[in-house]
């Protein structure tokens, strides 16, 4: 089951996905303009997942219009980098790491360019918001054994038992204090991996600001979401 299912008035494209892992349906937004998805444990009869999204129609219809208008990658946009916008010109010419210079953010060589501004996007990530995490682990003591970039869709981050965190390269479009934000967020789960009080009064020691930093991911986040750089992405 993994076709997408049409609800009408108003129209709304959800897709079902079974997860051996589920125990429960969970209803979330795609990626901008892309619907939504309900996953479902296996063995759920089509009936039964139907009749849960007619009974959340009102809040998916709700979400779906809070929701950012996808933005392809390509030359004319304004792309932040961050959290300030630069300008994205596409040249031609051999082929450059894209570069910042002059309030613009420069691709060089033929193609789309989605896919080398993602690529670019990911190895900022890696190395800044990577190392602030790093520091925020010295801070606390803790050994941090490793970093990933995805483009993880229901979170910014996570930190597994084994001390390693992965981290949404999305961040590196926003502001550096909300990098700062989410890498000392996941540090924090280094010494509580939960959302227990002791757990903000860890991060709270480190970042003592943080409810700010957090509000602005919970109001602002969703926008880093819009942008689409695969190949032949459209709106």
């Amino acid at each position: 089951m993994g076709d997408a299912i049409h609800l009408t008035q108003p129209d709304i494209d959800v897709r079902l996905r079974v997860d051996a892992r589920a125990r429960r349906f969970t209803l979330r937004l795609a990626e901008a303009g892309a619907g939504a998805v309900l996953t479902l444990p296996p063995g759920v009869p089509e009936a039964e997942a139907l009749n849960f999204l007619e009974r959340h129609r009102g809040w998916l219809a709700a979400a779906l219009a809070r929701q950012e208008a996808a933005i392809p990658v390509q030359g004319g946009i304004r792309l932040p980098v961050d959290g300030v916008a630069h300008l994205l010109v596409v040249q031609t010419g051999p082929r450059r790491t894209p570069a910042i210079s002059d309030g613009r953010l420069v691709v060089q060589g033929r193609g789309d360019p989605g896919p080398r501004v993602a690529a670019w996007l990911k190895e900022r990530t890696r190395e800044r918001i990577g190392k602030a995490a790093h520091h925020y682990a010295r801070e606390l003591g803790r050994d941090l054994r490793g970093i990933a970039v995805k483009d993880t869709r229901s979170r910014w981050g996570s930190c597994s038992t084994a001390g390693r965190i992965n981290l949404s390269w999305r961040l590196a479009m926003a502001p550096p204090r909300i990098q700062d934000y989410v890498a000392a967020h996941e540090a924090a789960h280094l010494v509580e991996m939960n959302h227990s009080d002791r757990y903000w009064r860890v991060l709270s020691g480190i970042m003592p600001d943080y409810a700010e930093r957090r509000a602005w991911l919970k109001s602002e986040g969703r926008k880093l979401h819009a942008y689409r750089f695969e190949t032949g992405s459209a709106p």
